[in-house]
């Protein structure tokens, strides 16, 4: 039996190690059009390699991965987080859960995560070309022929786990499937605002972002950076707002609730207790707030910092709550989080079969990572998505010989 993985990123080099664990008699070719194979997984996690997380917080997928939520808990009921944990530590990748539930290889090291792919692919007897690009896949009545760099050879069956990229490399083959246009869903956001990138480095805990007029929000550590905004509270929206996003080319109200949620009723008497004191309101602030950050949110409110606090105008009051629970500013553009590229879209999953995630209209050919219309918040969940789906395709295949 002959089977092609085309793209060895993180699904497909799981998925060609777990075959052939699963069915040694299998001939297993990995093609890859980039030099060198698990390029992604080597920067994921800043160099760490986030491999996936515990889980433990998330009461439902969809909070996680904003497509394709009811898909993983499919398939997690085969190869769920846990497995996924045990999987590393059996290959003698020791692993570290950290506070916020992130799981990284002991050493912080992404390398030990790609080397231990290449040589249990190596071992295995895998065989891996890179440099080799799919410019053709056409089903023949034996199987599939897969044609690369002049070459074209027979396979039985073929994964296809090319990313997701806008260009949905070793796709063209496929004209009847449905694909969802790709787009960007991990970024920050560029905010022109002089006075807000003035206070670069501030992270302000568990803050709720949102978009003006629509239902997308999020909470989490909000950064403020040199050209914007950023941290899990931005990127987790990014990503549940891509397509809104893109569509309005990244020009967006955003809406900063910088008292970690708290109302404005809450925050007003909050405030209120501070007029019983005759300090200057510059002087006594929320303790989460640094004091450069509070001046910046006075000068947005305006209120002077030489007044006191048993002196403040109801009116004045009333705008400073308004700033602190709902600070509204334009978006001008979007960048990418740090070296990690993350798209919505791919291959719709109607197409697939979602036990299996072989494709409907084309027996024996199998579609599984970011290659479908499945992507996640920031977190270790993208890279469990893939090994998940690596793995189900190698059961599947093992199981129908």
């Amino acid at each position: 039996m002959r089977i092609a993985i085309i793209g060895a990123g993180a699904a497909g080099c799981f998925c060609a190690v777990n075959l052939r664990r699963m069915l040694p008699e299998a001939d297993v070719t990995v093609i890859e059009r980039n030099s060198r194979p698990l390029a992604k997984v080597a920067i994921t996690g800043g160099g760490r390699c986030n491999i996936t997380n515990s889980f433990r917080d998330v009461d439902d997928l969809r909070q996680v991965y904003p497509r394709g939520g009811r898909l993983m808990q499919r398939l997690f009921r085969q190869f769920s987080p846990a497995d996924t944990m045990r999987w590393w530590q059996d290959m003698g990748v020791p692993l570290t859960v950290q506070d916020d539930q992130c799981v990284f290889p002991r050493s912080q090291r992404a390398m030990q995560v790609v080397d231990t792919l290449l040589q249990a692919m190596q071992k295995l007897g895998v065989r891996l070309l890179t440099g080799a690009k799919v410019t053709c896949i056409r089903a023949t009545d034996g199987g599939f022929q897969v044609s690369y760099n002049n070459t074209t050879e027979q396979f039985d069956n073929v994964v296809v786990t090319t990313g997701g990229s806008p260009r949905m490399s070793g796709l063209d083959f496929l004209p009847s499937l449905k694909i969802e246009p790709p787009v960007p869903s991990l970024f920050a956001l560029n905010v022109g605002d002089e006075a807000l990138n003035s206070l670069m480095g501030i992270v302000v805990a568990d803050t709720p972002v949102s978009i003006a007029g629509t239902k997308f929000k999020a909470q989490g550590d909000l950064l403020i950076t040199h050209f914007g905004l950023s941290g899990p509270a931005l990127l987790r929206l990014s990503s549940h707002a891509a397509r809104h996003l893109a569509e309005q080319e990244y020009r967006v109200r955003l809406c900063v609730n910088w008292m970690q949620g708290q109302t404005e009723e809450e925050v007003r008497t909050l405030l209120r207790s501070y007029s019983r004191q005759c300090r200057q309101v510059t002087n006594q602030h929320p303790n989460h707030l640094t004091a450069r950050h509070w001046s910046m949110l006075l000068a947005r409110a305006g209120v002077a910092e030489s007044r006191r606090w048993d002196t403040l105008p109801d009116k004045e009051l009333n705008r400073l709550t308004a700033t602190l629970t709902a600070d509204t500013y334009p978006t001008d553009g979007r960048r990418t989080y740090k070296a990690e590229f993350v798209t919505c879209g791919g291959v719709a999953l109607t197409e697939i079969d979602p036990n299996t995630l072989e494709c409907k209209h084309y027996p024996g050919l199998f579609l599984a990572g970011e290659v479908l219309d499945v992507d996640a918040v920031t977190g270790g969940f993208n890279l469990q998505a893939a090994w998940t789906m690596g793995y189900v395709v190698a059961k599947t295949l093992s199981q129908g010989q």
